[in-house]
């Protein structure tokens, strides 16, 4: 028998089988397209995402002489993408990494609302989240609320789709509306927002055996799978990715280098009585992921790329390994997102730059000082995420670099552990169906059952020391920018 896991990323939706030994025997990516109408704007056709879906199950489908027990989904999480109450989409999705609420956003944060919300919901609301979003819709654009009636996450629409039932997982459900402790939404955060009037739009919260749903009669023609096969909404990619990775328990901490960078740990133990930083995510049976994920990742590094007029990734990191490390006293900030930065800090503002930059430095320099920068930014989230870390998991697109994967292991301090998966994501996905459908008794255990080979890279003395230090420049450069950063925009 076998499992299908759909991951269905921003940039990318992908299918994958796994055999009874948790092999992965089938694949299927397919890019996805991602609109710009406006500059600020970040949105997906709903029907678009939903029929590319479509093919790479049939794709891979086409590949199996076997049985499938169930199809297990993750996708991206957080945005908006709202349907009718027929189950059709109401317009386009509003996206994570979306920036028209930056203003709505920013007021929160400099009303204090954010300070009061945090015991609650313990996650930093930033303007992809549905209560940003609403509060935008609200003003700009009134009808697409009036003719919705839920308020679905990417992970959620394919559900439905599937399925024909609308329903959110606890991960997705947690933020931003979520009270972390009691598992439900809250209705103090709902009227924090001002969403009184919308809270209608929330879909049921599924837990345990209601995560299943059976395939429909006509999806299962078109995906050529027999109809009523279980199918089973995993957690929000940032989580089944650390699940796949084989972070499962308190100490170990998974560092997603993909669109975005995400730097997670799971813990037992929630304290939430802190500086607001970050999200945190239900994980049941008292286990919470505290996640900081940045609003720009390897595409800092793509745009680094073609700034420095480079044919491919390859090239950008061959001229970074002819630099120092260190990179001659450069320093990058890499906040070049238009939407700012929302971990481990929230700033709508903030802007990337070079500082210390002279006639001395070099193409090498330059493309060496943005790597180290993110790892900086890596740095930064994984310290404010947890303490005591024993190890780091990386994975994503930037994990393939064995450079990048040093690079982190010298700044953090931490051995860096990369799994030989290529899809985490996928792989966290399979793991949980098989949980949800009492296969295996926790994710743990599946995990267990179904090891997987790691690269280990381990700090160097020299490197890590030089890092320590430059790591606080980079702090300090980064308080004195902030200054700036309204002043600029």
């Amino acid at each position: 028998m076998a499992w299908i896991a759909v991951d269905a990323g921003t940039s990318v939706i992908k299918a994958v089988a796994f055999n009874s030994e948790g092999r992965e025997i089938a694949l299927c990516r397919e890019s996805t397209t991602v609109l710009h109408p406006s500059h600020e704007y970040c949105e997906q056709d709903m029907n678009a995402t939903w029929q590319t879906v479509v093919k790479t199950l049939r794709q891979v489908v086409a590949e199996l002489h076997e049985s499938v027990s169930g199809i297990a989904i993750t996708a991206q999480g957080d945005g908006c993408w709202l349907v009718d109450a027929d189950g059709l989409p109401t317009g386009p999705a509003i996206l994570w990494n979306d920036g028209r609420a930056n203003g709505v956003a920013e007021t929160w944060n400099s009303s204090g609302l954010i300070e009061r919300a945090f015991p609650i919901s313990g996650s930093v609301p930033y303007a992809g989240l549905s209560n940003a979003i609403f509060r935008w819709l609200e003003e700009h654009d009134p009808e697409h609320l009036a003719r919705s009636r839920y308020a679905l996450t990417c992970n959620g629409w394919i559900f439905s789709q599937m399925t024909g039932r609308q329903a959110v997982d606890l991960s997705d459900a947690s933020n931003p509306f979520g009270d972390v402790v009691r598992n439900t939404y809250s209705e103090v955060l709902i009227s924090l927002y001002g969403a009184e009037e919308h809270a209608s739009l929330l879909p049921g919260i599924a837990q345990g055996k209601d995560l299943i749903g059976l395939l429909q009669p006509d999806v299962a023609r078109q995906v050529e799978l027999p109809a009523q096969t279980p199918v089973i909404m995993a957690p929000y990619d940032i989580v089944a990715t650390a699940y796949g990775a084989g972070v499962t328990r308190p100490s170990q901490a998974c560092v997603i280098l993909g669109t975005t960078i995400c730097a997670e740990t799971i813990t037992s133990t929630l304290d939430l009585s802190g500086t607001p930083a970050g999200t945190t995510i239900s994980l049941g049976g008292g286990l919470h992921l505290r996640a900081m994920p940045t609003l720009a990742g390897c595409e800092t590094l793509e745009w680094a790329r073609v700034m420095l007029g480079l044919p491919g990734m390859k090239e950008l990191e061959a001229l970074a390994c002819n630099a120092a490390p260190g990179s001659d006293g450069l320093l990058f900030l890499p906040y070049l997102s238009s939407a700012g930065e929302r971990a481990p800090f929230l700033e709508t503002e903030a802007r990337g730059s070079l500082h210390g930059l002279s006639f001395a430095h070099g193409r090498a320099e330059i493309a060496r000082s943005f790597y180290e920068g993110l790892t900086f930014a890596i740095k930064e989230c994984l310290d404010t995420a947890a303490h005591n870390l024993c190890e780091v998991r990386v994975c994503g697109g930037g994990g393939r670099s064995e450079f990048w994967c040093q690079m982190i292991a010298d700044v953090t301090g931490l051995d860096v552990l990369r799994p030989a998966e290529n899809e985490p994501g996928a792989r966290g996905a399979f793991l949980f169906g098989m949980m949800t459908l009492g296969e295996v008794e926790s994710v743990a255990a599946a995990a267990e059952r179904f090891p997987i080979a790691i690269q280990r890279f381990f700090p160097t003395e020299g490197s890590q020391n030089l890092y320590a230090g430059k790591y606080q420049k980079f702090l300090n450069v980064r308080e004195h920018a902030r200054g700036q950063w309204r002043a600029t925009r």
